[in-house]
């Protein structure tokens, strides 16, 4: 873990842009982020939390134009549902 000091340096200089995520996650989670980092040249588990969104986000605004789009986000929702207990803490 980061010294107080290098935390409260972070905070200052990226007070603005960034906000510090901690949460607890199961195991497989944490496996699937790194799968999705190294699968995506991507700098860790925190950049893949952000392609995830980011990938989310996308689905959700084509799915405004494409009925493909919709359909597939709302599989990939209920299927979220079905098997959250396996992802959510």
């Amino acid at each position: 873990m980061a010294s107080l000091e290098a935390q409260s340096k972070w905070r200052r200089k990226n007070k603005f842009v960034k906000r510090q995520l901690n949460i607890m996650a199961r195991k497989n989670v944490h496996d699937y982020l790194e799968e999705i980092a190294d699968g995506h040249d991507l700098r860790g588990k925190g950049e893949a939390v952000a392609f995830a969104v980011y990938t989310t986000m996308a689905l959700i605004q084509q799915g405004d134009y494409n009925d493909e789009a919709d359909r597939l986000l709302q599989i990939f929702a209920d299927a979220y549902r079905r098997d959250r207990e396996t992802f959510a803490a």
